[in-house]
């Protein structure tokens, strides 16, 4: 029987360091798998903008920055992609020509959006190159539809997204960026009974389903590994008795599937604050959690042989 190393991570949302980590991680675990499940896209512009008698200024981490030289302007850079934003260079009218008109916008985050992931999957070909590790990265909810032909064109990474894929000589992977509704209106939610067909019209094609694996970004619903902040009409957490409450924010129809499919096991992520395993019926299921903005990169260390699971451990570095 053939046992693999196999090393997950998800929701690194744009940060540099993370993906340094990730690609790097081959090496440093002994993994002969590489993960990334999905949400791999930063959120928002940082603008860094140029001033008329030299220098910069720019906003970020809820301050204002001035930026003396290009050297400071440049360091600024490196903070500002490491905790999984773009940065961007920007003359005053510039700044509000954007600030007037969304979609220039819109425009420029997909930019710059596209070239970042471009620029990742370089990097993990550089990185990878020569040493045998296959690597699989996929979108997730939060992701624009543009990134799907830089991931589908890239040398050494493959986009399992969609498809049943064979990590290594007997375990096979499915996987699933899609997600059930959130209150983010995120590029791609569908209903429960969508997000169900999916799911089935690639485990259908699984040939041998206790040695499965499915990488789906959305956690199985009512586990400890699908629990978020309740949220108030404004989108603020909901505090009771000086606590955030919370609620279950996974699928129903990835449950359903894990309970009736069976897989020797379940990754997810999505939900950054629950991370953890549970383990329904047979399948383990797990959720390395997300602390993407401070450059710590959580993952799920693990090693399959055959029907087992014979070793898993939740790491952080």
């Amino acid at each position: 029987m053939t046992k693999t190393r196999l090393f997950f991570i998800t929701d690194v949302h744009g940060s540099d360091r993370c993906f340094r980590k990730f690609v790097n991680a081959g090496k440093f675990y002994g993994a002969d798998v590489l993960i990334l499940g999905g949400d791999i896209t930063g959120k928002m512009i940082v603008p860094i903008v140029r001033q008329p008698g030299g220098g910069y200024r720019c906003s970020f981490a809820g301050g204002e920055r001035a930026l003396g030289s290009d050297a400071e302007a440049t360091e600024m850079v490196k903070v500002i992609k490491d905790s999984g934003y773009y940065p961007y260079f920007a003359e005053p009218s510039e700044v509000a020509e954007l600030s007037a008109k969304p979609e220039l916008v819109d425009s420029l985050f997909r930019k710059l959006m596209r070239e970042d992931v471009e620029r990742w999957m370089a990097l993990a070909a550089e990185r990878l190159k020569g040493t045998g590790i296959r690597c699989y990265v996929s979108p997730g909810n939060d992701d624009y539809f543009d990134i799907d032909p830089v991931l589908d064109s890239a040398e050494y990474v493959v986009n399992p997204e969609g498809k049943v894929v064979e990590i290594d000589d007997e375990h096979e992977m499915i996987t699933l960026g899609y997600t059930n509704h959130t209150p983010w209106n995120s590029p791609r939610e569908v209903d429960e009974d969508v997000l169900d067909g999916k799911i089935r019209a690639m485990s259908s094609q699984v040939k041998r389903m206790d040695r499965a694996v499915f990488n789906l970004h959305v956690p199985p619903i009512d586990t400890v590994i699908d629990q978020a902040p309740a949220l108030d009409a404004t989108l603020k957490p909901k505090i009771r008795a000086g606590s955030v409450e919370t609620i279950s924010a996974g699928s129903k129809a990835v449950r359903r599937r894990i309970e009736e499919d069976q897989p020797l096991m379940g990754i997810h992520g999505h939900i950054h604050e629950s991370r953890g395993m549970v383990k329904i019926k047979r399948t383990l299921c797990f959720n390395p959690g997300s602390e993407y903005s401070s450059g710590l990169l959580r993952g799920l260390l693990c090693e399959i042989e055959g029907t087992k699971i014979k070793s898993h451990i939740l790491t952080a570095g």
